[in-house]
């Protein structure tokens, strides 16, 4: 039986996409709609793209409506430097029943060889909640095409069929 790779899994899926920013609107927000173009790009669907402030009410509430949303990915943006206002990584991970470190060190790994050091600062992470897939990004363009172009839409296909396989 000549069965493909899962590595090669062509699944398209939809997508969820939040910005947590306190001086970003949907006019303005450039990290949001360069993960829309890329992702549709691909041929997955964006069905459902909001901007929250950085606060734990908005960014909770959110995080719920992805959950009975029907996208199996949600990206959030912003939240994962070290300010004392970046805090998507603590609200989400609370929430993750199976963490992918390999997200993160990965990311970091490609991070620091575009960008140096600040690469490193990154606390972004992924983790998997209720079958669906959780990737916290950095709320920078070059961080959103990083992410996306070198890890999650060449893996995305993998990743699902490994969660749906029985």
């Amino acid at each position: 039986m000549n069965e493909e790779h899962p590595r090669d899994q062509e699944i398209k899926t939809s997508f969820a996409i939040l910005v947590t920013s306190d001086t970003r609107k949907k006019l303005t927000d450039r990290t949001g709609k360069k993960a829309i173009e890329l992702i549709e790009n691909k041929g997955h669907k964006v069905v459902l793209y909001d901007l929250v402030p950085n606060e734990r009410q908005g960014i909770e509430n959110w995080i719920n409506k992805f959950l009975v949303s029907e996208a199996t990915v949600a990206l959030t943006s912003g939240g994962t430097g070290l300010g004392t206002k970046d805090m998507t990584v603590e609200i989400t991970s609370e929430i993750f029943e199976k963490e992918i470190p390999g997200f993160g060190e990965h990311f970091r790994r490609i991070s620091y060889e575009q960008i140096g050091t600040p690469g490193l600062w990154s606390r972004s992470t992924a983790g998997l909640t209720q079958g669906k897939i959780i990737f916290c990004l950095p709320g920078s363009t070059g961080g959103i095409e990083t992410a996306l172009n070198e890890i999650i839409l060449p893996g995305i296909g993998h990743m699902l069929w490994e969660i749906r396989r029985k």
